[in-house]
């Protein structure tokens, strides 16, 4: 079964021009330093409720709902995920994924099945940065090139995203990064916010101002570049 750790059941921010929910998976092979949902990251955990509760919740939403963001954690670690997915396609709901690439087969096995239709892919980093960023060394680029390589080709609609935190993302991370999307449909620069879910507290974020010349750094490669989330507020997972 899938790990289902937690559900925003209303948002109007995670899936672009969606009235939609957020289910939280458990699990994640990457130990980001500035990830917000740490008690995520363990693998085998219980689930905290079951597919029979999430999809009666998703029937009686039926209308006004839009669409399910899947979430995490890293959602494609879960093996019965398609199963999951092809329920609450059944259902009339749009399907976004939340990733962070490294399993690039299962998520074109996901997009070939017509299972998912909107992916947001985490970038962590410049290749060269990107074992410090995702915290586990480099052993992952290979399979998120691939991710990458296979969204830019536009198969399905689909957004690339970076938390930016000053000890992580400076002038050549945001250059480097650009140049390696380029030609993307669309790039976020997310502000970074630390709070006590944050996996190694401590780290700090950009001021707008500064958030807007890092901007301008990638735009040369990627026109389609903009911030988001710089005042947003933390988000709450919301326990069935």
């Amino acid at each position: 079964m899938v790990s289902l750790q937690g559900l925003q059941k209303l948002t109007l921010l995670d899936y672009p021009e969606k009235v939609a929910c957020t289910v939280f998976t458990g699990g994640c092979n990457f130990r980001c330093p500035f990830c917000q949902n740490r008690d995520l990251l363990l693998c085998g955990q219980p689930s905290q409720y079951s597919e029979a509760e999430l999809l009666g919740f998703l029937q009686k939403r039926r209308g006004l709902l839009d669409g399910v963001c899947i979430s995490g954690g890293e959602p494609l670690l879960q093996e019965e995920l398609p199963q999951l997915l092809e329920k609450i396609k059944a259902m009339g709901y749009c399907v976004k994924l939340d990733t962070n690439g490294s399993f690039p087969e299962q998520l074109q096995q996901l997009v070939a099945e017509e299972l998912v239709d909107y992916v947001a892919m985490d970038i962590k980093s410049s290749p060269a940065q990107y074992g410090t960023a995702s915290g586990v060394g480099r052993l992952y680029l290979s399979k998120v090139q691939q991710s990458v390589q296979f969204l830019l080709q536009g198969t399905v609609p689909y957004e690339f995203r970076t938390t930016v935190v000053q000890e992580l993302h400076g002038a050549e991370e945001l250059q480097a990064i650009g140049h390696w999307l380029q030609g993307a449909q669309q790039y976020f620069l997310q502000g970074f916010e630390d709070s006590e879910h944050v996996l190694k507290p401590g780290l700090h974020s950009y001021s707008a101002a500064e958030m807007e010349r890092l901007r301008q750094l990638v735009l040369p490669w990627v026109p389609q570049t903009a911030l988001r989330g710089i005042t947003a507020d933390k988000i709450s997972i919301e326990k069935m």
